[in-house]
């Protein structure tokens, strides 16, 4: 007796950068595809995880992570963006931001409920709308403000619009939403009755003094919406895979009922770790911006004299970069071609559309130690 096995995403492959930084290893490549840091967190992080683990807290994590940082997360958000949350109720410690993200849309989507989605979009949030039984409605944004045209969401909207994803600083375009941005999506969301889920992971990283906003400075907006932040981004450690949710107590208590059967807990150790670097080393967090700005003008300057068409870059460690002046090939292909003979890895900026508009665009990271950036360029102004 023979079964066909029918897969609940038979669309989904190897993400692109997995892709992308396996090629750049098979090729010896200068990797700036994947989002990663290549240089070292901060000695006082590695200290604090190495103590806290030969002190024996190994174990289990309580299920929302532990007090003490779930406190420290609160404090952040106080000194950031002057809200106050519960550390008890409205805050719960995950296994990385994607895996808040996939809770969160679990806790809220529905069998025929439809999201809405701005291409370029990252590349976790339709698999698990789809997981759950939802539909995308994707909405493009385009070269080169990507601004979000709010008439569009408008229009967008019906009986079946449940949630709205919303993700700034945003990768890959390094866009930032504005205050009037918020207002937009705020005015829309309780219009409907619609729920928000705000992709943060970047909010530290926003650039030229330009303010930093969360959809939790709205009252009406946090009121409805599930905030996704991350430790890996912010402390330079995505391999801890540490990130966390904040939302209203009954909204978090959905979550929760998610959370538990996904990882339950999260790495305890750099938990604590983490605490101790949010109560002693704030000027870690505070700091931030200044120090992926100056990695972002470092690179800009050192791609001056290249044929690349640099974008503004407003927030996160991306910088896109328009490539119609060297080639005509598919950004897909001109990113292979790239890795193989001129040894420098990037991302495709079209694996991020349901819908790719017609535009040549590729996108670098910029969270890399100053020689391997400078390395990069050289290579890249000689095309």
């Amino acid at each position: 007796m023979h079964s066909t096995f029918h897969s609940k995403l038979p669309e989904v492959g190897s993400s692109i950068f997995s892709q992308m930084s396996q090629l750049a290893s098979e090729q010896q490549a200068i990797n700036l595809s994947q989002g990663f840091p290549d240089f070292g967190c901060d000695l006082f992080l590695l200290q604090q995880l190495a103590a806290f683990s030969q002190q024996g807290l190994n174990q289990y994590a309580p299920m929302a992570g532990i007090l003490p940082l779930r406190q420290q997360i609160a404090a952040l958000i106080a000194r950031c963006y002057r809200q106050q949350v519960c550390p008890e109720q409205q805050i719960t410690v995950t296994s990385g931001a994607t895996e808040a993200l996939f809770c969160a849309i679990q806790a809220l989507v529905r069998p025929g409920d439809e999201v809405i989605l701005f291409d370029p979009a990252y590349d976790s949030y339709a698999p698990a709308v789809q997981l759950a039984g939802g539909h995308c409605v994707h909405i493009a944004l385009t070269a080169p403000d990507f601004k979000v045209d709010w008439q569009q969401v408008a229009d967008s909207i019906n009986r079946n619009t449940r949630l709205i994803i919303v993700n700034s600083p945003h990768n890959p375009s390094s866009q930032v939403f504005s205050t009037d941005d918020w207002q937009q999506l705020q005015r829309l969301v309780c219009q409907h009755g619609l729920y928000c889920l705000s992709d943060e992971v970047y909010e530290h990283m926003v650039f030229d003094g330009r303010p930093q906003l969360s959809a939790l400075c709205f009252a009406d907006l946090a009121a409805r919406s599930l905030v996704v932040s991350s430790f890996g981004k912010t402390f330079h450690v995505t391999g801890w895979k540490l990130g966390y949710c904040v939302a209203p107590v009954a909204l978090m208590a959905e979550f929760r009922k998610v959370h538990q059967y996904v990882t339950f807990s999260s790495f305890t150790p750099a938990q604590f770790a983490v605490a101790a670097m949010l109560e002693q080393h704030p000027e870690q967090v505070s700091g931030l911006a200044a120090f992926y700005q100056q990695k972002r003008d470092c690179f800009v300057v050192a791609l001056a004299a290249s044929r690349f068409k640099l974008l503004p870059a407003q927030g996160t460690y991306f910088q896109l970069a328009d490539y119609s002046a060297i080639s005509e090939q598919p950004d897909v292909e001109f990113c292979r071609w790239l890795t193989i003979e001129h040894k420098v890895a990037a991302i495709p900026l079209s694996v991020f559309y349901r819908q790719p508009p017609a535009q040549r665009l590729v996108r670098f990271c910029f969270a890399k130690d100053g020689q391997t950036l400078l390395q990069a360029a050289e290579v890249l102004c000689r095309l």
